[in-house]
């Protein structure tokens, strides 16, 4: 009896159980879906090592929190998914590990999708360990994202997104479904690694909801993640739903802030925001209500307006839920905020922004600015916040805040890397001392390698040194490698082909004891095409056009016409153009429609007789803010008869979440220029839409004259010590603000017809 009992509880428990977990290891896409069509809780399913191309990866299935559904690779880091490849995940306890997208993009919206589709999203999931490496479309404006993240409870760790160069943010918590909202999802230990600065509106690295649905909650956890010198816009992270928590993570050189831009009751707290003095990093801009922003570390940033260290803004009455809702109920106490730029309150007070903040405390904060200049400023009403034992150590700071404590303190750096006060009076000053900043080692994938900080030119050590004739130069380009550099002889060098760049190369005059030219004749309306990866240094050469043909749109640099998802570097140094004449429009670089430069240089040259522009940054037409050059430099250089303007620089529309572009025009001479029937702007020099613009010490003679176009934001412009003869003042509009123009002019000597 008893024997017959025993058999019939272990055939029910055997009936009961789940069949044994199974390991599948596939060597393509029928055996991996062939395993995929019966797979059960615990299973593995191992992606062989190597290259899986063009691969619509999709895990559903139903796993248990003690057997998930696994989906890995062979060997971490070995399994590549190149072309047209993307990852969707449905079901419940999936997880996904080790895997490499790199070499192509995705055909759909997201390259790391956690639903299938809208009816079976993923809950209880993880993603950990992946890589997704410049994996971006093609054309910069085309949008998606990098990872959509959707369902309920599912974590996202440890893995690494580097490089994305196209619209579209880089990971976001979406919350279309109503099953998506409430999440509880964290995102924790992931690299964020360099994100080049997009040019127009889309480049936020992480978004949590949209405006649509900013009045649910999420309730996201971001957590000791690293934000590397991620500069898409001014949003690093823009949370736009209730409820999340941003905890722990590093910012380096990254330009922007993290921006609570709509939604209630977020907390940021223990965040280390590390600028090391580049242009426009930023910390935490404050909207909306109920938002605590605490403990925190911001050192070397600076950033201003939108980008300052902390800006609390100024909201909208009765605000629509795609507009800025007022500050009310915020708490901002503890933070310390040390040699940075910028602390702003009521930040875009304007008519239509006339909220003040309201019931907002303002506590505890050790702040310090930079030595001699304004830090911390107030463009409103600012009685609806307390104040209460603030220290600012230097920077000035606004007549309406005398309640803060104006005093130098003694800083030492701690173990952890972070400035303290020194003495005990100060101990419970600013950041709390126990932060433990995240390090690059802690986040992402421990085997794959993050970029570094690298030359863009002449970094490899490989010099080739090129005979004048025929041909040669045009050979040594298309061979080169980055960080190589072309030494041409003095002499006469015949290029009868468009040079293609798609390397970081330099191009100089060989030394000589004479002294010689090295001159190049290029027989082609184009000497160089920049296309993807193409960056130009170009240095002491002379560029003549005498044998250019007449072609419509000749331009001796100019981007390719397909699109190019990098950014581009154009360096001229002590480089002779002449001779650009052949027709009526013939121009020394042309940036054309999805090409961004981070950086066009022009230091110690000269140009002379050329019919077209010298730069024409300028290829914008529907005025979404899509602009061709972020630092535009033109220094110490001559120009006689230019017939365009010397540089033709756009930006349209009045989008705010972008930076640039920045022009320094200094120290120049013109003569003769900007006349020509063709130059459509009229100027000499045409800025429209410029943000930051430095105009000084310049010489015009005989010229057209500057012109300068207030577009959109708080342009900063300086138009200082310039002279002109026979040459117009300025001429200045402002198409987005009522008032006299914005720029900030002295110094300038100006004589038209015997008029000073």
């Amino acid at each position: 009896m008893l024997t017959r009992l025993s058999l019939v509880v272990m055939v029910a428990w055997l009936a009961a159980a789940p069949a044994l977990a199974e390991d599948h290891l596939v060597q393509n896409q029928e055996e991996y879906a062939a395993a995929l069509s019966d797979v059960e809780a615990g299973d593995v399913i191992i992606l062989a090592n190597g290259e899986w191309r063009d691969f619509d990866l999709v895990i559903t299935g139903q796993g248990r929190a003690d057997a998930p559904i696994t989906v890995t690779s062979q060997e971490a880091g070995k399994v590549f998914l190149t072309g047209q490849s993307s990852l969707r995940v449905g079901g419940e306890h999936i997880l996904v590990s080790g895997l490499v997208f790199r070499d192509g993009y995705s055909p759909r919206g997201e390259v790391i999708s956690f639903r299938r589709n809208k009816d079976d999203v993923a809950h209880n999931s993880r993603v950990t360990q992946m890589v997704i490496d410049n994996f971006s479309k093609p054309d910069r404006y085309e949008s998606d994202y990098w990872v959509g993240i959707y369902g309920q409870s599912n974590r996202f760790d440890h893995n690494n997104l580097v490089g994305k160069t196209n619209k579209g943010v880089t990971l976001a918590v979406r919350l279309d479904q109503e099953e998506s909202r409430n999440n509880g999802h964290v995102i924790d230990f992931n690299y964020f690694g360099p994100r080049p600065v997009l040019g127009s509106n889309g480049g936020e690295t992480l978004r949590i909801g949209t405006s649509r649905y900013s009045m649910y909650q999420s309730g996201t956890l971001v957590e000791n993640n690293i934000f590397d010198r991620t500069d898409g816009e001014v949003e690093i992270i823009s949370s736009k739903s209730g409820g999340n928590i941003f905890r722990g993570n590093v910012f380096l050189q990254s330009r922007g802030t993290l921006t609570l831009r709509h939604g209630d009751d977020a907390v940021v707290e223990r965040n280390v925001f590390l600028g090391g003095g580049k242009d426009y990093t930023g910390g935490v801009r404050v909207i909306n209500r109920g938002q605590t922003v605490r403990d925190n570390y911001m050192e070397g940033l600076r950033g201003e307006a939108f980008s300052s260290a902390l800006a609390i803004m100024n909201g909208v009455p009765n605000s629509p839920v795609n507009r800025y809702v007022e500050v009310a109920g915020a708490t901002i106490e503890g933070n310390t905020i040390v040699d940075s730029r910028r602390i702003g309150f009521n930040v875009g007070a304007d008519d239509e922004r006339s909220a003040a903040p309201s019931d907002s405390t303002f506590a505890g904060n050790l702040l310090g600015g930079l030595d001699g200049e304004s830090f911390v400023e107030v463009y409103d009403d600012i009685s609806g916040i307390a104040f209460q034992g603030n220290y600012v150590t230097q920077g000035g700071v606004s007549e309406e805040l005398a309640s803060f404590t104006h005093q130098p303190i003694a800083m030492e750096r701690a173990e952890n890397g972070l400035l303290y006060p020194v003495g005990p009076e100060f101990a419970d000053l600013g950041a709390p001392r126990d932060l433990m900043p995240v390090t690059l080692d802690q986040v992402g994938a421990p085997w794959y390698p993050k970029p570094g900080n690298d030359p863009v030119f002449a970094a490899s050590g490989k010099v080739s040194v090129i005979e004048p004739g025929e041909g040669a130069l045009v050979e040594a380009v298309m061979n080169a490698a980055d960080g190589d550099v072309i030494a041409l002889t003095p002499g006469e060098h015949i290029v009868e082909r468009t040079i293609p760049v798609t390397v970081a190369v330099t191009l100089v005059t060989a030394p000589n004891e004479a002294g010689e030219e090295a001159v190049v004749f290029f027989t082609r309306p184009t000497l160089f095409e920049l296309r993807e990866g193409g960056n130009l240094n170009l240095e002491g050469i002379t560029f003549d056009g005498a044998l250019a043909p007449d072609s419509v749109g000749n331009s001796m640099i100019r981007t390719t016409t397909f699109p190019i998802k990098s950014n581009l570097m154009l360096v001229m140094n002590q480089v002779t153009v002449r001779g650009l004449v052949v027709n009526k429009s013939f121009n020394v670089l042309t940036l054309g429609k999805s090409a961004l430069a981070d950086r066009v240089l022009i230091r110690d040259s000269r140009f002379a007789d050329i019919t077209g522009a010298i730069v024409s940054a300028a290829a914008e037409t529907e005025d979404y803010g899509q602009y061709n050059v972020e630092y535009l430099d033109i220094t110490g250089s001559q120009f006689a008869n230019v017939g365009g303007p010397i540089a033709d620089v756009y930006r349209g529309g009045r989008d705010e979440s972008t930076f640039g572009p920045f022009v320094t025009f200094s120290g120049n001479q013109i003569a003769g220029s900007g006349l020509a029937p063709t130059n459509g702007s009229g100027a000499s020099l045409n800025l429209h839409g410029v943000q930051t613009a430095n105009v000084a010490g310049n010489q015009l003679i005989a010229s057209a004259p500057i012109r300068v176009v207030h577009t959109v934001g708080t342009p900063v412009t300086s138009l200082t010590d310039n002279q002109f003869a026979e040459t117009p003042n300025f001429v200045l509009e402002e198409l987005n603000y009522d008032g006299d123009h914005r720029a900030a002019i002295s110094g300038n000597v100006v004589f038209v017809e015997g008029t000073e």
